[in-house]
């Protein structure tokens, strides 16, 4: 565990640096633009800022022995788990390649069904509404409010009366 909790915080920390680098970079702003406010790359800037400092911090307490994870030397992930692991990797990895073809929408429920009915085992009915309640509520932020587009392949026809009443 705590070999894990240190090479997790390093991780963290190099992908903070990056995110920093990438949000200073022209034409990105990250000081604040007279009558304007905030410039584009702050939020990304400040956010990475903030990742890095609580990742020096867990990789301090990490390798100090401070908490529970830095003191113990057990495996992080014992044998029995990696099945249900690689199945979890193969579904994202399916749901991606099918989200080319059928659309994020189509995507995300099927793999959400696959996840939480057959690896999670949960009620049918719990899975529905969570697989169908789901991709509305992306549709609605994403494309209704912050006029994000996603995939939609095949299905992208079906869309055009939604764009209508929500996003345009």
């Amino acid at each position: 565990m705590r070999r894990a909790e240190l090479i997790v915080a390093v991780l963290f920390a190099a992908f903070s640096i990056y995110i920093m680098y990438l949000a200073q970079l022209a034409p990105l702003e990250i000081g604040w633009v007279p009558q304007k406010g905030p410039g584009s790359g702050a939020f990304p800037f400040w956010l990475g800022a903030a990742m890095l400092v609580l990742s020096v911090a867990v990789f301090v307490r990490g390798w100090r022995g401070l908490t529970l994870q830095g003191r113990s030397t057990a495996p992080f992930i014992d044998r029995a788990l990696l099945p249900p692991i690689a199945l979890t990797v193969l579904g994202i990895l399916a749901m991606l390649a099918i989200t080319h073809w059928l659309g994020a929408y189509v995507a995300i429920p099927l793999f959400l069904i696959f996840y939480i009915r057959f690896l999670g085992g949960r009620s049918w009915v719990t899975t529905l509404l969570i697989a169908l309640v789901t991709p509305v509520v992306i549709f609605l932020f994403f494309e209704g409010g912050m006029k994000i587009l996603l995939p939609k392949g095949i299905t992208e026809p079906l869309f055009f009366p939604l764009y209508k009443l929500v996003v345009y």
